[in-house]
């Protein structure tokens, strides 16, 4: 009897305290992605793109030596080639007549070096000094022809020279003086400044 009840009891307080219980059931579910892995070769190389460039030489015109060695000849002016024409005399001694290194006098030297650029001139000073073309003392250049009256109470023309230089107002003419022989001078020397007639333009 008492296994009975006790039976009955079991069975109200199972049925008093049963619930209802929800269970949710989440699959979870992984996505999965699947892609062709990159394949790389075993030995990489680099592809480069390039031209071929045409490095043959270019044949060029044999070059005439004799052109470049005349270039300093045509560059140099003919009064540079006068003036520098008289200064190989330079030093010579005074000869009345001379027209050479063995002795000059002051025509000579005129007429020398003139005819040395096929340029004649007549052989006495004087009569040089009616050719070519009369200038100012102050506007005579290199290669020009100063004349003087050398001789004692005259004012004849008897003395030619070359100017040689003109700088800062000062000019230099070479030319053979009885007593020194083929100097250079200049026309700041009271004596030739004193003497001086004219200056005349021949080239």
């Amino acid at each position: 009897m008492k296994k009975i009840a006790l039976l009955l009891l079991l069975l109200i307080t199972f049925s008093s305290c049963n619930s209802s219980k929800t269970f949710v059931t989440t699959n979870s579910k992984n996505t999965k992605i699947e892609s062709d892995p990159i394949k790389l070769p075993a030995n990489p190389t680099l592809s480069i793109e390039t031209s071929i460039v045409d490095l043959t030489p270019v044949e060029l015109a044999p070059i005439d030596l004799n052109i470049i060695t005349d270039i300093p000849k045509a560059i140099e002016t003919q009064a540079n080639r006068i003036v520098n024409y008289a200064f190989a005399f330079d030093g010579v001694r005074y000869k009345r007549g001379g027209t050479t290194k063995e002795g000059m006098d002051c025509s000579g030297l005129v007429v020398t070096t003139f005819d040395s650029e096929n340029i004649s001139l007549p052989r006495v000073s004087r009569e040089i000094a009616r050719t070519g073309n009369s200038i100012d003392l102050n506007q005579v250049s290199k290669g020009d022809l100063l004349f003087f009256a050398t001789r004692k109470n005259s004012r004849t023309i008897s003395h030619v020279g070359i100017v040689t230089t003109v700088k800062d107002g000062i000019v230099e003419f070479i030319h053979a003086s009885t007593s020194s022989g083929v100097i250079v001078s200049n026309m700041a020397e009271k004596y030739w400044n004193y003497a001086f007639i004219q200056a005349r333009r021949v080239i």
